[in-house]
C-alpha cells in the first residue's frame, strides 16, 4: 500500500521539521486543524475552478505531510486518543472535499455524453467510498469487533485520483480520469465490503 510506505518516508522526512514546531510551542491538534483547512482550501479553490494543474501539486505536498502531527505528537508525548479522533474526523472532510471538488468540477463542464456520464458516476461514488470506508472500521470497532482490510488505504485513493487529475490537467484525454476514479470507486466498494464481512466474522466468534 502507498499508505505505508509513505509513512514510513514521511516519518524520516517530518522529523526535523516537527521538532521545529515543539520548540515554538505548536501541538499536534493545531498542525492537524490547519492542514485540513489548507487541504479544504485547496480543493474548493483549485480542483473545483478547473485548475488541475496547481490544484493536484499543492493537495499532493499537503497530503505527503498528512504525518507531520503524528510527528509531532510522538517527539513531544502528546499523542492522546482525542488527537486521533480529531485527525480521523477532519480527514473525512479533506477527503470529502477533494472528491466533492472533482464531482463539482466535472459537473460544469458543458458536454454531454457518456464518457461524462461515467466520470460523474465515479466521482460519487468515490466521494461516498470516501465516508463509507472509515466509518464502516470505526462503527464495528464501536460494537467491538474487528473490521480491517480491503485492497487500498486513504492514501492510495487520493494519489491515485490526483494523479489522474492532474494528468488531464496537462492535455491527457479524460478517460484517464474515468479508469482513476472507477478504480477508487470500485476499491472503496470492495473494501467497504471486505470490512462488513470482517466484523460478521469477528461478531459472529463472540
Amino acid at each position: 500500500m502507498l499508505g505505508t510506505h509513505g509513512r514510513e518516508i514521511a516519518k524520516t522526512v517530518f522529523t526535523a521539521p516537527a521538532r521545529a514546531l515543539a520548540r515554538v510551542g505548536v501541538t499536534p491538534n493545531q498542525v492537524t486543524i490547519v492542514g485540513t483547512a489548507v487541504t479544504v482550501c485547496a480543493a474548493i479553490l483549485l480542483l473545483g475552478t478547473g485548475r488541475w494543474i496547481s490544484g493536484p501539486i499543492v493537495l499532493g505536498i499537503v497530503l505527503f505531510a498528512d504525518s507531520l502531527d503524528g510527528t509531532l505528537a510522538r517527539l513531544t508525548g502528546k499523542s492522546s486518543q482525542f488527537g486521533a479522533f480529531l485527525d480521523s474526523t477532519l480527514d473525512r472532510l479533506g477527503d470529502g472535499a477533494v472528491f466533492g471538488a472533482i464531482t463539482y468540477a466535472l459537473a460544469r463542464q458543458s458536454t454531454s455524453s457518456g464518457l461524462q456520464s461515467w466520470l460523474l458516476i465515479a466521482a460519487v461514488v468515490s466521494m461516498v467510498g470516501a465516508a463509507t470506508v472509515p466509518y464502516a472500521r470505526a462503527r464495528a470497532e464501536a460494537v467491538g469487533a474487528e473490521a480491517s482490510g480491503g485492497i487500498a488505504e486513504r492514501t492510495d485513493r487520493l494519489v491515485i485520483a490526483l494523479v489522474a487529475v492532474f494528468c488531464v490537467g496537462i492535455g491527457l484525454p479524460q478517460w484517464v480520469l474515468a479508469m482513476a476514479l472507477t478504480w477508487t470507486a470500485l476499491a472503496s466498494l470492495i473494501t467497504v465490503v471486505t470490512r462488513i464481512q470482517s466484523a460478521y466474522r469477528s461478531i459472529d466468534k463472540r
